[in-house]
């Protein structure tokens, strides 16, 4: 297998009427979703050349699938791109994909027009008048490989531009089977869909279906403001499976969803992308008391996750919920700051990966692909690329990896990677703004600004809602009249903090 369209075809060949994809508006078979996918693809074979970005700006749906699998029968790759980001950020991220097409609806056409960057701007209601040549996507197909490009995710840069993570056909293909056989995913799931599209967590659910036969369920995004009406969704499609972000799970057993309804059919729950607290995986395994519970970890650079581990319901989880053991095919090690592998347990180092799962670097940047995508420092004696995650980590007494926080100003937050940098450099634009600092609170998973000038806070919130997705907001601004500083002369965020948790306890 060299293409992770055969996931789809080889399903819609033997079940071509089981309904495939669910969203606000309808459902697909598999033969349905194959279908127009061909559609979109023959369609954007006229404007795609072999290897080449295609971006999609779309609200999550069935109509996202077709242009998204469309850009791949057209043998390029597709960069999802949410039309909820400011214009800003959009148009920095098309700056690095460097797109001769973009792909959205009707709906988007006008947005999709103002975005400098954007090339020819495509609909996807055109897109699907189409007629599938079969032999022209036959003839594309000849040519790829399983080392092509599949998908682009763009997260966090720390210079400020958006980062494009490429991921290669390879190694979803390595990675999706293995997951799905492990956490026993089958046809009869319904997999509860909760990650947007352009976060790699979403790879998991729509490659897991299209293997498995699974229907996938396109969870709304507004119901994860409403925990009541979230756990009636569930329940009315009777989903059994949830992979989701941690700050999703923590937002419905914070705010009392699972006291208003437990969604019964769910037996497996799988969470990712932050330190889950004890008392909220507590709340949920009470109530799916026969629930299988899996801690997921890894960065998008690695294809989706390099480690798991499995909820013991018996454990004491009180000082920390292990990252786990790596899945199979990926080595996952610890480095010193020598370059030498760890082992002895409660000895900290880098966690590094490495295996046929690594992405293919960052799109139109190479110094920071060189910089992340390095040669392994104690093997001189052939080409070993691996990952250095920047995440730090220890193996404990049972040989299971720990998570121990990060390098550097990289945090996690809503499921989300940032760069406090980012924000900084962003709100350094303002107007009435001369130095800012932005910290992190992990305890209480709140993001502080502090700045000095002479900008009203509210302002500067304005400035940075125009230029950054919400979850990157810092929920407090602080004039200062000077920042405090280190000896080394660099802004003191060890004191910022506690002075975040002073005036916001």
């Amino acid at each position: 297998m060299t293409n992770v369209l055969e996931f789809l075809e080889r399903t819609a060949a033997v079940r071509p009427d089981k309904t495939a994809v669910v969203d606000e508006t309808g459902a697909d078979s598999f033969d349905m979703l194959l279908c127009r996918s061909k559609r979109c693809g023959t369609a954007l074979a006229a404007h795609v050349t072999p290897g080449a970005p295609v971006p999609i700006l779309l609200e999550k749906g069935r109509t996202a699938l077709y242009a998204m699998f469309g850009a791949v029968y057209a043998g390029g790759f597709y960069v999802p791109l949410s039309p909820a980001l400011p214009q800003p950020r959009l148009e920095q991220i098309l700056s690095v994909a460097q797109a001769s097409c973009l792909v959205t609806d009707r709906a988007h056409a006008a947005q999709a027009a103002s975005l400098a960057g954007a090339g020819r701007v495509l609909l996807v209601e055109e897109l699907l008048e189409t007629a599938p040549d079969a032999g022209r996507l036959a003839a594309i197909r000849r040519r790829a490989t399983d080392g092509d490009p599949l998908y682009c995710n763009f997260t966090s840069g720390s210079t400020g531009t958006p980062k494009g993570v490429v991921v290669s056909h390879r190694g979803v293909l390595d990675f999706i089977p293995r997951f799905a056989g492990l956490f026993g995913f089958a046809d009869a799931d319904v997999i509860g869909n909760q990650a947007p599209l352009d976060f790699d967590v979403s790879v998991k659910d729509v490659y897991t279906a299209l293997l498995t036969g699974a229907t996938l369920v396109l969870i709304p995004r507004a119901l994860f403001s409403q925990p009541g009406a979230l756990m009636d969704f569930l329940c009315a499609h009777r989903v059994t499976a949830l992979t989701w972000a941690v700050s999703a799970l923590c937002l419905v057993s914070a705010f009392h969803g699972l006291d208003y309804r437990t969604p019964e059919t769910v037996n497996k729950v799988l969470f990712s992308g932050e330190v889950m607290p004890p008392k909220h995986l507590r709340a949920w395994m009470e109530r799916l008391p026969d629930a299988a519970f899996v801690n997921l970890y890894g960065p998008t650079e690695i294809t989706c996750n390099c480690t798991y581990h499995r909820i013991e319901r018996e454990r004491n989880y009180d000082t920390g919920i292990p990252l786990g053991t790596a899945f199979p095919n990926r080595c996952v090690f610890l480095l010193d700051d020598d370059g030498h592998e760890v082992t002895a347990p409660g000895q900290a180092g880098e966690i590094c990966v490495s295996g046929a799962s690594l992405g293919l670097g960052y799109y139109n940047a190479p110094e920071q692909t060189r910089a992340a995508f390095v040669q392994h420092p104690d093997n001189r004696r052939y080409l070993q690329p691996i990952y250095r995650t920047g995440d730090r980590g220890q193996w404990n007494d049972r040989g299971e990896l720990c998570f121990l926080g990060r390098k550097d100003f990289q945090i996690k937050h809503m499921g989300h990677r940032i760069e406090l940098e980012e924000i900084e450099r962003a709100a350094q634009q303002a107007d009435g703004v001369d130095r800012f600092c932005c910290v992190f609170d992990a305890e209480r998973e709140r993001l502080h600004g502090f700045y000095t000038g002479a900008a009203e806070p509210a302002a500067v919130r304005r400035a940075l809602a125009a230029r950054l997705p919400a979850y990157m907001l810092p929920r407090t601004f602080a004039p200062l009249t000077r920042l405090p500083i280190t000896q080394n002369g660099k802004a003191d965020r060890k004191a910022l903090l506690a002075l975040a948790r002073k005036e916001s306890p």
